[in-house]
């Protein structure tokens, strides 16, 4: 079997096989990279959100299933993970943080309705043995999928498939999201988005500070006790300094590009034969799921639309169960109250991250018969 990412044997009776070993990797990070570029290419023209990431994770899923074993080095992974808490920390702004304490109550309730729809789904998953108790329950949190993924192992849970619904969930939501926009718009093709400029050039001098604060974060975080700290504590540390206007954050879309592949293939080099069993075989009630959080945030954007006012294409939005990064691109290129969307989505995505292992972990120990 080819491994990649091993350390080269030292000693000098096996440096013919330590060359082949160095072969083979090489070989199998080629073939790993060329097969994720162009899963990425076709995923991107498919439509698919997130493929950035979808790709490489596939990949390394395919990978894995037929015996060629990935392993991401430790401090690349760590350096990504950091990547992706700054790309949250990115959207929290002043104007977000004015715009939740204007609406507070509507903020409030509009997160803890969702918060608790998603949870009493997962708990109905890990009660019906369709999935173990803190994986279920990680899986149905809405919020950044990435971010849930790499909490959830951090927490004890099976971080295979806490994927394995939290992708799937990106993709179906914002598929629905997309096509409500368009029919309720009568949106064409000009309302998508702007292409990715992937050879712009980047600015400097915020990109320098990006690089150290990414650094800082990660080194803070591997040596904190807080369980996915190299992700947490840059996105602690990056929100705090771009609210206060103190740093700003630059991601190029190449830096973006490598960090989710990073994070997509140690996710997808997880998942071996016996837990893609599992998952296909829990799909159709993890659907079913899916769809009925669907159903259920519908009705909560009606309340809003009834009680608050709120007009109800950025209801909707707003309360869409997952895919933040997804629903940014929509509501950019829709006509909603963007500030008020992005910030129901992102005092979510806080709120799960600071109170999420609480609620697994207590939401768990009731599932059980």
């Amino acid at each position: 079997m080819e491994t990649a990412g091993e350390p080269e044997e030292q000693n000098p009776q096996a440096s013919g096989s330590s060359g082949k070993a160095r072969a083979g990797a090489l070989r199998l990070w080629s073939a790993l990279i060329a097969a994720s570029a162009a899963l990425v290419v076709v995923l991107s023209l498919a439509g698919l959100p997130a493929a950035l990431l979808l790709g490489p994770m596939l990949t390394a899923i395919l990978f894995s299933f037929f015996g060629r074993r990935i392993v991401v080095p430790v401090a690349p992974f760590s350096l990504a993970q950091g990547m992706v808490g700054l790309l949250i920390a990115r959207t929290m702004t002043w104007p977000i943080v004015q715009e939740i304490g204007r609406d507070w109550p509507i903020f409030v309730a509009g997160v803890l309705a969702v918060v608790f729809a998603a949870v009493a789904l997962g708990w109905l998953l890990a009660r019906l043995q369709v999935l173990p108790g803190t994986t279920a329950i990680w899986g149905a949190f809405p919020g950044a999928a990435t971010v849930m993924t790499l909490m959830s192992g951090a927490f004890g849970a099976d971080m295979r498939l806490v994927a394995f619904m939290q992708y799937t969930r990106v993709v179906i939501v914002t598929i629905v999201a997309a096509t409500i926009a368009r029919l309720w718009t009568g949106m064409g093709g000009e309302g998508a988005p702007a292409p990715v400029l992937w050879l712009a050039e980047p600015r400097w001098w915020p990109l320098g500070q990006t690089l150290i604060l990414v650094i800082i974060g990660v080194v803070i975080g591997k040596r904190s006790p807080i369980p996915a700290g190299a992700m947490i504590v840059p996105v602690i540390l990056g929100s705090a300094l771009n609210i206060a206007g103190l740093v700003d954050i630059e991601l190029p879309q190449p830096l973006l590009a490598v960090s989710y592949a990073l994070v997509g293939w140690a996710i997808g080099a997880r998942f071996d034969r016996e837990v893609i069993r599992h998952a296909s075989r829990a799909l159709p009630r993890v659907l079913a799921s899916i769809l009925a959080l669907v159903a259920v945030c519908s009705v909560f954007a009606a309340l809003l639309v009834v009680f608050a006012g709120i007009d109800p294409l950025s209801a909707y939005l707003a309360t869409s169960p997952g895919g933040a990064d997804a629903v940014a691109i929509i509501s950019a290129s829709t006509d909603v109250n963007v500030a008020f969307v992005m910030s129901m989505q992102i005092a979510r995505f806080f709120f799960v991250m600071a109170l999420g292992p609480m609620l697994a972990r207590f939401v768990a120990k009731r599932s059980h018969f």
